[in-house]
């Protein structure tokens, strides 16, 4: 039995749908499994990374856990999957560990890698720089055709998170990955600028972008997600204006497929942006 916390989010229900494609018998857990989407045969369970009780008893008769970075005690979980008798875990964290930031969500994540590290378990690191999903956060924007930009000329190479669940399957039901730490990107490195054309060419609207103060364009995101992740976010960028983000070939090596582009995720997904 695979155990994947989660399983509400974009890269835990892809984990979820790869699991079962692949013929693992899977229990999805959620702190709400009641808006849990899973495919047939899927167990689904309450669980709460900061509730040990919860988690005895979602962890149980689990050979290998997916979990997340959580925000709360990273050593609760852990604890309880090693109690439990899970013998592998792999753990989505963040490539701010292996860029080595110090910002506060570096140091969760690295917080949370140690913790997963000194539990005695099999382990394997899944670091993802940013997700090609996270321009769900400027769909206000996009569709008012105005989108507001601190810094336009920063970018990533942003990784479709079904990507990142893929790799995870394979850490979490093949031999050879235990202690390996997986940079991840997508295949090409983008600015902003460049994701807001390839967003208007998928959606075949004009859309423009301005640039204004970090401040501002927090007060917009704000709209969309929580105030803290937004700072967070203004600050990685504001670190990588001198400081471009590398491409890595990892998802390609480890699937034997080249990783998916920001254009086929924004075809894939353009009619969430309407």
């Amino acid at each position: 039995m695979i155990v994947v916390t989660g399983a509400t989010g974009g890269v835990g229900a892809e984990v979820v749908r790869g699991l079962v494609e692949s013929g693992h018998r899977v229990r999805a857990l959620s702190r709400r499994p009641d808006e849990l989407a899973v495919p047939a045969g899927v167990e689904t369970a309450r669980a709460d990374l900061a509730d040990a009780e919860s988690l005895a008893a979602a962890f149980a008769g689990g050979t290998a856990l997916f979990l997340y970075s959580t925000f709360g005690d990273p050593a609760i979980p852990v604890a309880a999957a090693r109690a439990a008798g899970i013998a592998r875990i792999v753990l989505l964290s963040s490539a701010a560990v292996r860029d080595g930031a110090d910002d506060p969500i570096a140091r969760h994540h690295r917080a949370v890698e140690q913790a997963v590290e000194s539990s005695g378990l099999a382990w394997t690191h899944l670091r993802p720089g940013g997700f090609a999903s996270n321009a769900r956060w400027l769909a206000p924007q996009v569709r008012d055709g105005v989108v507001r930009l601190a810094y336009p000329q920063v970018g990533t190479a942003p990784i479709d998170p079904a990507d990142i669940a893929a790799v995870a399957v394979r850490a979490l039901t093949e031999d050879g990955h235990a202690g390996r730490a997986y940079p991840l990107t997508g295949p090409e490195w983008l600015t902003q600028a460049d994701e807001i054309r390839i967003l208007s060419a998928a959606l075949g609207v004009p859309l423009r972008v301005e640039q204004v103060d970090p401040e501002a364009e927090i007060a917009v995101l704000t709209g969309s997600i929580p105030e803290r992740f937004a700072r967070g976010r203004l600050e990685i960028q504001a670190a990588m204006v001198d400081q471009p983000s590398s491409v890595v070939d990892t998802v390609e090596r480890l699937l034997g497929r080249p990783a998916r582009t920001f254009a086929e995720w924004a075809a894939t997904h353009a009619t969430e942006f309407k």
